[in-house]
């Protein structure tokens, strides 16, 4: 009896996890990517070519990390609005800030440039992935 005890639990709990993965990849009917806020009230619809940022929000010299989009927006210059991945290519932390035109990972300090994202200080050894993007009037989209 014990062996029956065994298998019933086992089947039972393989039951449950396969239920529960199911029902989570049944789950989606296209709502998600309607326009849910973060905490900076942007809009998830950014990754689908919404608005992700004002133009003014982009300091010069500085930038925006966009967690929930997993990209950072710099401006390098005046006017000269860039964007990378925000995942550190050393380990895949998140950045967290842009100062004095570098992107700050804080998880082991690597910095890249704000204009073209290439290392400026390691361990990280290769350059944030560019990310497209459209600049209208005073508007910032992901392309």
């Amino acid at each position: 009896m014990t062996d029956t005890t065994r298998r019933a639990v086992i089947f039972g709990a393989g039951g449950a996890g396969l239920a529960v993965a199911l029902s989570a990849c049944g789950a989606s009917d296209g709502d998600d990517m309607t326009a849910s806020a973060d905490q900076d009230g942007q809009s998830q619809a950014a990754q689908g070519g919404g608005e992700l940022a004002k133009t003014s929000d982009i300091p010069e010299g500085g930038g925006k990390v966009f967690k929930d989009q997993d990209v950072v927006v710099t401006q390098p210059a005046a006017g000269e609005f860039k964007a990378f991945s925000a995942k550190c290519t050393h380990q895949g932390c998140p950045v967290a800030s842009v100062s004095n035109n570098e992107i700050v990972c804080p998880c082991h300090g690597s910095k890249f440039s704000a204009k073209d994202g290439s290392v400026t200080n390691g361990p990280a050894a290769k350059p944030l992935a560019e990310k497209k993007i459209t600049v209208s009037g005073d508007s910032i989209t992901l392309a």
